[in-house]
């Protein structure tokens, strides 16, 4: 099994590319569909979510100390109802690992790489993947930490030499059809926050436990800003049309162009997007791993590596077939996917955990 420690500050650097890196081409679309104008605003409320499940996983992991959510379902619920909790809970990381390299690939295919078959893009990537997986959570914390300035840096960069180009007037009017449009855009956005309960396979191999909520609450908030600061860069450049375009941040990449030295961005927003890719897909494959390894009670995880790792890469063709598919799905049900998986399930552990443990208390006081 992982013997591996990691830092709490290692830890919200594995969970803010894993999050933001689908957001930053799909969302800026999907939010202004909803909110308009209001764009921004989406994924301040949405971030609530994120905190939440922050709180959920850090409590469940108090309660439950050096396990993960595979491992404490069963304690909370019985062996076999935790084994069905947990089948669910392990579905979902595998078939989002295959739904994200999928979406990596659809990127990659239709923006750059036009006559390279999707199996070479997707079957490179997951290979990538598992040998960084295979060599442990330590080596994967330090993969991130190397590519964290190159995911992070290319987003300041795009709103300092996007400038030139912003109609700040894009933004006005605010509030124009008042808070439901902003509510309704959250409702997308909060299916990535719920993400962060991928925190419940990481915070039992800190090295710094007592720090795991604070870095988390950070992560969350850093991930809240980017994207905030992401919809005003597209905003700015696009304006209205926002709401037509696939992949709006890849569009305004164009728009660049700083003395006529520096434009033409795109090969800036691939790259942001293979390294946060590459992080996510990681991380979600590391979790399906190891809650597997768990799930079957196998003494290590490492055998388990490449069978997910080809049953990854088909299900990145059975998930969903093309790129416009892959919209609806973000849009549509991906938010209530995962937020059933990764906060309601998670809450009613917590829940049922508080009261057995208020239980026992009464159980001794009256002993």
């Amino acid at each position: 099994m992982e013997k591996g420690k990691i830092s709490a500050l290692q830890m919200a650097m594995l969970l803010y590319p894993a999050i933001i890196a689908t957001v930053v081409l799909s969302v800026p679309s999907i939010t202004a569909k909803y909110a308009g104008n209001d764009l921004w605003q989406p994924p301040i409320i949405a971030s609530v979510t994120g905190f939440l499940t922050v709180y959920i996983a850090v409590r469940l992991h108090k309660l439950h100390p050096g396990k993960t959510v595979i491992q404490y379902s069963e304690d909370i619920i019985g062996r076999v109802p935790g084994k069905i909790i947990s089948f669910f809970i392990l579905f979902f990381y595998i078939h989002t690992t295959g739904t994200i390299s999928r979406s990596y690939s659809e990127f990659i295919v239709t923006s750059f790489l036009f006559k390279t078959p999707q199996i070479v893009v997707i079957g490179s990537m997951v290979f990538l993947c598992a040998l960084c997986i295979y060599g442990g959570l330590e080596v994967l914390a330090r993969a991130t930490q190397l590519l964290f300035p190159f995911f992070v840096l290319p987003i300041i960069f795009a709103a300092v030499f996007l400038a030139p180009d912003f109609q700040i007037g894009n933004i006005f009017p605010v509030f124009e059809k008042g808070l439901m449009p902003s509510i309704k855009g959250a409702i997308p956005t909060s299916g990535w926050f719920a993400e962060f309960f991928l925190m419940a396979f990481l915070l039992p191999f800190l090295a710094d436990k007592k720090k795991g909520m604070k870095y988390g609450m950070l992560s969350v908030l850093g991930v809240m800003l980017s994207i905030v600061l992401i919809n005003l860069i597209v905003q700015f450049v696009l304006g209205a049309t926002t709401a037509n375009k696939v992949y709006p941040l890849m569009i305004v990449g164009r728009y660049a162009n700083v003395a006529g030295f520096i434009e033409n961005m795109e090969a800036v927003v691939m790259a942001l997007w293979i390294a946060g890719a590459f992080v996510k897909i990681s991380v979600f494959y590391y979790a399906a791993v190891l809650g597997t390894t768990q799930w079957l009670n196998l003494s290590e995880y490492r055998p388990v590596v490449w069978p997910l790792g080809i049953l990854i890469v088909q299900l990145s063709y059975w998930a969903v077939p093309n790129t416009l598919d892959i919209s609806r799905y973000n849009a549509s049900v991906f938010p209530f996917y995962s937020t059933s998986i990764q906060i309601f399930i998670p809450l009613l552990l917590l829940v049922i955990a508080l009261i057995f443990k208020r239980n026992k208390k009464k159980a001794k006081h009256l002993s």
